[in-house]
């Protein structure tokens, strides 16, 4: 039996979504997670959170899915905000740019700061 590289789970309340990813994130996995939060705002919600924190490898095509999700989202005047992402996807986001636009979340609330 073949465990699935990545597991999604949702808990809505009120117009916010808690979108929680587990496992790997690659171009294998991508779609499902696209496809998870253009969901959200097919269903009206206004604030995405995305957890990352069980998310065991992030690659720049998962970038390209929450960057889609960012844009998607402010042209339904809703807002996606990663929370809890591992060093290495956090070093991505800053180095490419894409922590300003995404909201990338240290636990405890603090924006990375760039070097």
């Amino acid at each position: 039996m073949t465990l699935p590289r990545l597991n999604i789970y949702r808990h809505d309340r009120g117009g916010r979504a808690l979108v929680t990813l587990a496992g790997v994130i690659d171009p294998a996995t991508a779609p499902q997670v696209r496809a998870a939060l253009e969901q959200c705002l097919r269903d009206g919600i206004s604030l995405i959170d995305v957890d990352l924190t069980t998310v065991d490898r992030c690659d720049d095509s998962s970038l390209s899915v929450f960057l889609d999700a960012s844009r998607h989202a402010a042209e339904h005047h809703a807002f996606l905000v990663l929370h809890h992402p591992s060093p290495q996807t956090e070093r991505l986001l800053m180095d490419t740019g894409f922590d300003r636009l995404l909201h990338a979340m240290r636990p405890g609330g603090a924006r990375p700061r760039r070097a």
